[in-house]
């Protein structure tokens, strides 16, 4: 079972070992700049967009050819037309997600996971990481992303439940946190020394050093 507890001084060291060993995400800077104020995968260029920060992050979809069909951009357009009514409302944090909203929440995860990139004779699909990076792309404050260390490590699976059960520990997660710090989420990423970082993305962070580079976190005070 995954830890149901995360406490501040632990956040603290995962956040500032990330920013150490990190270099500054212009691919999400790009992404942001070409999809301002917000993504919308309604409109096709924020489709190229989306596709060419998740190649940046090794997604390796691949490119269509002139005159070939493009897989995602149709795959992810009628993924929209469904089930855009399944996620959180734009804006909202990961500590206000509905209990209630999740079961619905990890179909909508399963369905953009399947949506085919790639056309015969190897068909591919998009997948469980990708899909949920860009969920969080299109909801950065409310959705964590994952890879499959983290995904193995917390739930021991990638599928429907797991992706519900992830968000419903970053909830947990969040609301205790917030809770410690006595602050809202603004201010605990000033305090946390990363001002306008989304709690879900200073969660995932943490994710990333345990599950993924199995980085031992002691925690340190707050200072």
């Amino acid at each position: 079972m995954p830890a149901t507890t995360l406490s501040l001084p632990t956040l603290r060291q995962a956040v500032d070992l990330f920013a150490g060993a990190s270099t500054p995400d212009l691919s999400w800077a790009k992404l942001q700049t070409a999809t301002a104020p917000a993504v919308d995968p309604g409109r096709p260029d924020h489709r190229r967009a989306l596709l060419v920060w998740l190649n940046s992050w090794g997604c390796r979809i691949r490119y269509p050819r002139d005159g070939e069909a493009d897989h995602f951009d149709a795959g992810v357009a009628r993924w929209w037309d469904e089930w855009r009514g399944a996620l959180p409302a734009a804006g909202s944090s990961i500590a206000e997600l509905d209990e209630a909203t999740l079961p619905e929440l990890g179909e909508c995860y399963a369905a953009l996971a399947a949506v085919p990139v790639s056309g015969a004779p190897r068909t591919r699909t998009l997948g469980a990481t990708a899909a949920t990076k860009l969920l969080h792309a299109l909801r950065p404050r409310a959705l964590m992303p994952w890879d499959v260390a983290i995904a193995e490590g917390l739930h021991g699976r990638r599928d429907a439940a797991a992706y519900a059960a992830h968000q419903r520990l970053g909830g947990t997660w969040a609301r205790q946190l917030l809770e410690e710090a006595g602050v809202d989420e603004s201010a605990l990423g000033q305090l946390l020394g990363r001002p306008g970082r989304p709690l879900a993305k200073m969660l995932d962070d943490y994710c990333y050093l345990v599950f993924t580079r199995r980085t031992p976190l002691l925690g340190r005070p707050l200072s």
